[in-house]
């Protein structure tokens, strides 16, 4: 296990790692015990998406999830790692209307859940709204290529810019992220040399998922690396462990103990002392 880091991970220290060539780690987590566990792993910096809507509540896609909703599970990521830069993913509908909107609902991700930036999807459509909420004091991280909330206007979960002009429209969106003034911006589904373009023609930090290995950082789900989504599995996700038939397994034999009686067994149960079971004997016949 990786020895507890002392000091809070900022804005600073990211550009520190970039400046040096050191990879970043970026990985979701919805609670207590997995922000835990990815803070004690060294995990730099936590996301909590918007892909809690499929991955925890069970939708078919991140649209439904609310800003209530989010704050809880930030609420719980922000305990479970204190000193990881946690990124709260702002939802469908939650920025798009206006810049008051997308203000107020960045200013609870900070306010009421601790979280140290605000991520938010698309590029030249919505940079009047980062630079709202970046001139309102709170940090954003872009997010262009494949953004799911707009997945039905890109046909569909595909890999973005194959062709010129849809990847000259993304460099166009990496531009006006930058200029909107986020720290970072995360890059989904996008070929390696449009990345590399991209990189080349921006100075923030530039994250990857399924975006080569190019990037200041990679990000994935947890429940993907860890084999506890397996109702679909995107093509860059690496499975670290698979934990779906470990869980399975242990909840078959729990079932089988208890209707066989095995459990509780006697190590599991609490006493009362003699003299205090005779006392409440003797107060149960009195009435």
């Amino acid at each position: 296990m990786t020895e507890q880091r002392k000091e809070k991970i900022t804005i600073p220290t990211l550009y520190a790692m970039k400046a040096k060539g050191e990879p970043i780690s970026w990985l979701t987590a919805y609670d207590f015990p997995i922000a835990q566990l990815e803070e004690q792993a060294g995990i730099e910096m936590i996301l909590v998406g918007d892909s809690a809507s499929m991955v925890v509540h069970g939708n078919e896609s991140t649209l439904p999830i609310t800003m209530d909703i989010m704050i809880a599970h930030a609420k719980a990521v922000r305990k479970g790692a204190p000193t990881s830069f946690v990124i709260g993913d702002m939802p469908f509908m939650s920025y798009h209307a206006s810049a008051e909107d997308a203000v107020r609902n960045a200013g609870r991700f900070m306010k009421e859940a601790g979280c140290d930036a605000i991520k938010l999807e698309g590029g030249v459509r919505i940079a009047d709204k980062v630079k709202a909420i970046v001139d309102a004091g709170i940090p954003v991280m872009g997010h262009i290529g494949l953004t799911p909330q707009s997945s039905a206007m890109l046909g569909g979960f595909k890999v973005q810019g194959k062709d010129a002009e849809s990847a000259r429209k993304m460099i166009e969106d990496a531009k006006a992220l930058e200029k909107a003034g986020v720290f970072g911006m995360l890059l989904e589904c996008v070929p390696t040399k449009v990345t590399q373009i991209i990189k080349q023609s921006v100075s923030v930090l530039i994250f990857g998922i399924g975006a080569g290995p190019g990037c200041d950082g990679q990000i994935l789900i947890i429940h993907d690396i860890l084999g506890l989504y397996p109702c679909f599995t995107p093509k860059f996700v690496r499975q670290y462990a698979n934990l779906s038939p470990v869980i399975l397994d242990a909840l078959k034999k729990y079932k089988d103990e208890v209707r066989t009686k095995k459990f509780p067994a006697k190590e599991h149960e609490f006493a009362i002392k003699e003299e205090e079971l005779k006392k409440l004997e003797e107060v149960l016949k009195r009435g």
